[in-house]
Formats: C-alpha cells, structure tokens, sequence
C-alpha cells in the first residue's frame, strides 16, 4: 500500500505503484586517519591495518554497484589521494597506492584533509571517515572541522572501539586502583558518545564499533545510503 502512487493511479484511472531503484554513478570517499590515534593495536592488528581492510572492502563493493570510490589517507598533511573513479581498475590503482602506508605518531589534522576533500570534491559525496576519537582533545578537533564538508557532502564518522577499555567498566572495582581506572575510562566513554552525537546533530552520521564488525557496518551504512536517496 505504500509504494501506491495515488495521483498516478487516478491520472491513468488504474492502480499505479513506485518502484523504487537504487542510483548508480554516486561518489564514495574513504578518509583514513593515520596519525597517532591509529596505531593503537588490537590482537594481532593496529587500528589503522584494521581501516584499512574494511576501506579495502567498502571500495570493492562501490566498484562492483558502478559508483565512483575513491580515498584519502591523511595524518599532518594528506599522505595519499587517489581521485574517485569507477570500474574495475579503481580496485588496482588503490591497492597500489595504499600498499606503503603506515600508520605514524603524529597528531591528525582534520581541518586540512577535510578541507582538502572540500576543495577537490565539488560533487555531492558520501565521506566516510576512519578514525578514532579516545579523548576530549581528538573529539573537539574533529567536531571543529565537520563543517568543512557540511552541507555538501554526507560524512559518516565511524570509530574502532577499544575492548580493554569497555571491559574495564563491565564490572565492579575490586580495589582502589581500579576504581580509579575504571572512573578514567567511563569519562572517556562519555566523552566518545558525546562526540558521536555531536556528529549527528551536524547533520553527519557516526558509528562506534569493534575491529570484528567494522567492514560489515560500513557496508551496510553505505548500502543504506543509496537505498534511501541521501545522496
């Protein structure tokens, strides 16, 4: 009953649906963080190998659904920048161009990558932003720069929870110390949440997941995207 065009069925004087179809030809950018927040490791991976992969992945899929998917790997300054294009090749060029970066100790600026996108992306994009925001420092930075891409582009922010740090609030304290930690890391929990939803009210989206879920979020954030026309 919902997909009944009432005007049409009335027009034609017989019963009219809309058939909804995803668009093809949008434009993905991956922005990948590789200053300090993203060496941190978890198992056997740093949270940058991590971004990575699943960039790898949402790429993929944006070449296989015939969009336009290209990244920027950004630490100080932009490190890499591989042009939105689509086709079969992308896949090629971006393995080659992301196959020497490592992750480094360096601050990240935000304003200079995204203001980079902002200036090299006219066209309306879907941004998708691999970082983390572990302190209050990291998220105002982050939260600063968001305009940058607003209103033109659509970013997602998506951040690699820490396990040790969710575990370490899972239960009571057994002692003084760890009454203290535990204090320390539900501020930053706090502080995490906080800046996610600072993100929507700037009219982007967040995400906030493990390294195991990661590439499947993405994915299914980016499919959501098209389904609903927010590009």
């Amino acid at each position: 009953m919902r997909n009944i065009s009432w005007t049409a069925t009335a027009r034609r004087s017989k019963l009219t649906s809309i058939q909804h179809q995803i668009e093809r030809d949008q434009t993905v950018i991956v922005a990948l963080d590789a200053g300090r927040l993203m060496t941190g490791r978890i198992d056997s991976e740093t949270k940058f190998e991590t971004a990575l992969h699943a960039s790898l992945a949402l790429m993929s899929a944006c070449s296989r659904a015939g969009d336009n998917c290209g990244i920027v790997v950004f630490g100080r300054r932009v490190i890499r920048y591989l042009p939105p294009k689509r086709g079969v090749g992308q896949m090629d060029a971006a393995l080659e161009a992301l196959v020497d970066i490592e992750p480094s100790l360096v601050e990240s600026s935000y304003s200079r990558s995204f203001q980079f996108i902002a200036s090299n992306m006219k066209k309306r994009a879907f941004v998708v932003i691999l970082t983390d925001v572990i302190d209050k420092d990291s998220s105002s930075r982050l939260l600063e720069a968001l305009p940058l891409l607003r209103p033109r582009h659509l970013p997602l922010v998506a951040t690699i929870a820490d396990r040790d740090l969710n575990a370490s609030v899972s239960s009571p304290p057994k002692n003084e110390k760890e009454l203290f930690l535990q204090s320390a890391a539900e501020e930053l929990l706090v502080q995490r949440g906080a800046a996610l939803l600072q993100v929507e009210a700037l009219g982007g989206l967040a995400l906030d997941v493990t390294t195991q879920t990661l590439a499947a979020e993405l994915l299914e954030s980016y499919i959501r995207v098209k389904v609903r026309g927010l590009l």
